[in-house]
């Protein structure tokens, strides 16, 4: 299986994704999107990953922890002893994650790979070989962040998803619009 990586993410008007390691607003339907699209499987024998890095994991309540229904791998320098979690994997380098993935054995376990954050690990994944497309919420507001969406420049082009919803998407006073973006060829 040739390895896929899909970044998803949500950003505000100026490109920002949290404050002080929290997201900053609430859309119940825009995280129901992102509980699905890293959730659903064509096979109920497999899930899907979602890659994130140790702020990421830390942002995560307890009690969702990890992720339910997902194969959840965590990049970081520390030392994390994540052995308390049912299909948690720690990594020290993206490499080591990489050769995880293409375990022959372990490709049998998932089936889509989802990048979910931090910037970091975004920046890295947008820059890598295997990146195949970025699931993006434009939510079209102004908030106050500390994080931020790596700039994609002009080599990514937007393309269409059957699956994701069209147009602009509203909840309470907050409009929104999902997006995907592939490599220019």
């Amino acid at each position: 299986m040739a390895l896929k990586l899909n970044l998803i993410a949500a950003v505000c008007e100026n490109m920002g994704m949290g404050k002080n390691n929290n997201l900053p607003w609430r859309l119940k339907t825009e995280m129901a999107y992102f509980t699905e699209m890293t959730s659903r499987t064509l096979s109920d024998k497999k899930q899907n990953v979602v890659i994130m890095g140790r702020k990421t994991w830390d942002s995560i309540p307890s009690k969702f922890k990890p992720l339910p229904n997902r194969i959840n791998f965590v990049l970081s320098r520390s030392d994390l002893d994540l052995n308390q979690y049912k299909d948690t994997y720690a990594f020290k380098s993206f490499d080591e994650m990489i050769d995880k993935l293409n375990n022959e054995k372990f490709q049998e376990a998932y089936e889509k790979i989802w990048v979910i954050g931090g910037s970091h690990i975004y920046k890295m994944c947008l820059d890598n070989k295997y990146f195949h497309r970025l699931y993006l919420t434009e939510i079209k507001k102004t908030y106050d962040c500390d994080i931020f969406f790596p700039q994609l420049g002009d080599k990514f082009v937007e393309v269409e998803d059957s699956e994701i919803p069209k147009g602009i998407q509203q909840e309470n006073d907050v409009q929104f619009v999902y997006k995907v973006f592939e490599t220019k060829k």
